[in-house]
């Protein structure tokens, strides 16, 4: 049989694509594939996303999108929003809504689209601005075909393609295709496009066809690392004209060093003067840097601020020094010129801050991140200093920028490092107990609760609640206790050695059960596992835990008097690839039983195969969490 030639192949492809484009099937709920249907709050029926390169300040992209709503969580897959500023011009934007059956039954202009500020709670200023579209179905599913186009004449975000952009949303056709007739030289690279079905028809123009929804599975990894994605970035660029190279990280930090960072660092003599004067005589300069950052904490707060390049440019260290407040992107340029006022270097980081673990991504340079931090580098390591936060401990990062890729921002260029990765051993709770049982099966006891690392970020902040909310808290955190009463809280928090104590009185009326003369309890009061993760006929996804933990539990139980143990659960210990778990009940002199109980959670990624086994561990441990005592009376 002979060859067929690539470009027979890709004009037959594009015949086909041109043909669908102009279907009128794709308005039609009732003509969705079926197998679309699956698992999915809505169809994307057609998606066309074409940025056009005019400049290396100046791009257009015109997007038309037609999705198929089937419910009220289908309903923000419509996409129908356009953010602008002054560097980006909605020059056309409109909706049309059909019913089930294809026929548009409303046609929302721009004009009609809500226009309202996009500022966050805690900024206090920003220029963006958002329209979308505020449409309230009467019966569902209908269809919305949104089209809009839009000028932008900051290059440094470029727009990509997600061809799925959320869990639960089938993709019928999606299309992306770059344009470049200034001849701007850029760069690009792909991300999961193997498993998914996606051809390249022409060189930077893609389809994505016939792609079921995906179901959320419990720990599956974040989103944007599992789906397709195609980057694109310019070698040449402009922030809000402010121009700049971009072949690597080294020169994409060169650029964010000499254009966003020089000349904004500059901080008042008499305050250079009193950091100097708080240092003086502290030779080392980790305890100088500790001194500087608590100044800094007590003295600012954190307030959002993105207007024009501020949304990357750090507001002038002057300015926070006067009103005591700023950014993240301030915040930490403050405590960077306050650092080096006293002789500490330090650098500026770009991060992705959040509970999840997201990297900058080494292998391709472009504008990244949502959040700054400070870098402290100190022989062989360094050390991250979180500057929104007026509690934070000094160096402290677990929960928020642990364990990721980060860009440090150098005078001679970007270096890609990771920040400090919290392992079992420094993410330990540690909880003791010594309980007093009396006849009718309530008790009395004093807990401790001691925590370190990722656990220690868990917990800190009781100690700012009001005494009420601290009640409720432990009423919620030991939930497993009926008739639960809080006698008296006391809490400290060591910034110093970042450890967390908690220790509180407390007592519980007939916690024990009654079965004729015999008493049975579970000597696990105060750290139970309870729950099991969701059971799958078939899982799709891969699994990760992202952060490793220990747990060591110590209960020392006082028996009463006229009561003795007539049976207890067997100890038990379980080894896993997932971690270990153990526990032990043991009889003591004088009427005493003592409970130890260790649990370790290790990180890791996990293929879907191995998700059953990591489910039975996590069973194994909520079973022998609920290890039982028998007593029977001896009067």
């Amino acid at each position: 049989m002979p060859q067929i030639k690539p470009t027979l192949v890709s004009f037959f492809l594009l015949i086909s694509i041109f043909s669908f484009s102009q279907s009128t099937d794709v308005y039609s709920a009732l003509l969705v594939p079926v197998e679309l249907k699956e698992k999915a709050n809505a169809v994307v029926r057609f998606q066309k996303k074409t940025v056009h390169i005019l400049s290396i300040n100046k791009i257009k992209v015109t997007n038309k999108r037609i999705t198929t709503v089937y419910n009220k969580s289908g309903k923000r897959h419509v996409n129908a929003v356009a953010y602008y500023d002054g560097t980006r011009d909605i020059q056309e934007m409109q909706a049309l809504i059909y019913n089930e059956f294809g026929e548009e039954i409303k046609k929302v202009k721009k004009r009609d689209f809500v226009d309202v500020s996009a500022v966050s709670d805690f900024s206090i200023y920003e220029d963006d601005r958002v329209k979308y579209l505020d449409y309230v179905p009467l019966k569902y599913p209908y269809t919305v075909e949104y089209t809009s186009e839009i000028i932008y004449t900051s290059t440094a975000f470029f727009p990509n393609w997600y061809p799925i952009d959320g869990y639960y949303l089938g993709i019928q056709h999606s299309e992306y295709e770059i344009i470049n007739t200034a001849g701007v030289e850029f760069k690009t690279k792909k991300e999961n496009f193997g498993n998914y079905n996606i051809q390249e028809v022409s060189e930077n123009h893609f389809v994505a066809d016939n792609i079921k929804g995906i179901k959320y599975e419990a720990y599956t990894p974040d989103f944007q690392n599992m789906i397709p994605h195609y980057k694109v970035a310019l070698k040449k660029f402009a922030m809000v004209g402010v121009e700049g190279d971009n072949n690597d990280w080294s020169d994409y930090g060169k650029w964010m060093y000499d254009k966003l960072l020089t000349g904004t660092d500059n901080i008042p003599e008499e305050t250079k003067n009193h950091v100097k004067q708080l240092t003086a005589g502290v030779d080392d300069k980790i305890e100088r840097a500790k001194i500087v950052y608590k100044y800094m904490q007590d003295k600012t707060r954190y307030i959002s601020i993105q207007v024009g390049i501020g949304g990357w440019k750090p507001m002038f260290a002057n300015d926070v020094d006067k009103l005591g407040y700023s950014d993240c992107k301030g915040l930490t340029n403050y405590t960077k010129a306050l650092l080096e006022a006293v002789d500490v270097p330090s650098y500026y980081t770009l991060v992705y801050g959040g509970r999840g673990l997201r990297d900058i991504d080494s292998e391709f340079s472009t504008a990244q991140g949502n959040h700054a931090i400070l870098c402290v580098p100190n022989d062989n390591e360094n050390i991250f200093l979180e500057c929104t936060s007026q509690t934070n401990p000094f160096g402290f990062t677990a929960g928020f920028t642990d364990d990721r890729k980060v860009l440090l921002v150098k005078p001679d260029g970007g270096e890609i490092v990771h920040t400090k990765i919290y392992g079992v051993d420094d993410s330990v709770q540690r909880t003791t107990a010594n309980i007093q049982m009396d006849a009718t099966g309530s008790f009395s006891a004093e807990v401790s609760i001691e925590t370190t690392g990722f656990q220690y970020d868990i917990h800190q902040g009781i100690e700012n609640k009001t005494k009420r909310d601290q009640q409720l808290h432990y009423k919620e955190y030991w939930d497993n206790i009926n008739n639960l009463t809080i006698d008296d809280i006391n809490i400290i928090n060591n910034k110093d050695d970042i450890v967390y104590n908690e220790n509180v009185k407390l007592s519980s009326v007939n916690y024990a059960s009654k079965s004729g003369t015999r008493l049975i309890f579970q000597p696990n009061i105060f750290n139970k596992v309870t729950t099991i993760p969701p059971r799958y006929t078939e899982r799709k996804l891969e699994f990760k835990i992202d952060r490793a933990f220990k747990d060591i539990d110590e209960f020392i139980i006082q028996l009463p008097e006229g009561l003795k143990v007539e049976a207890m659960t067997d100890s038990k210990e379980i080894k896993t690839k997932f971690g270990s778990y153990k526990f032990k009940l043991e009889a003591l002199e004088d009427n005493k039983i003592k409970y130890t109980r260790t649990y370790i959670l290790l990180k890791g990624n996990y293929e879907k195969e191995d998700y059953k086994a990591f489910r039975a561990f996590r069973k194994q441990i909520v079973k022998n969490d609920k290890a039982k005592i028998v007593l029977v009376n001896i009067l």
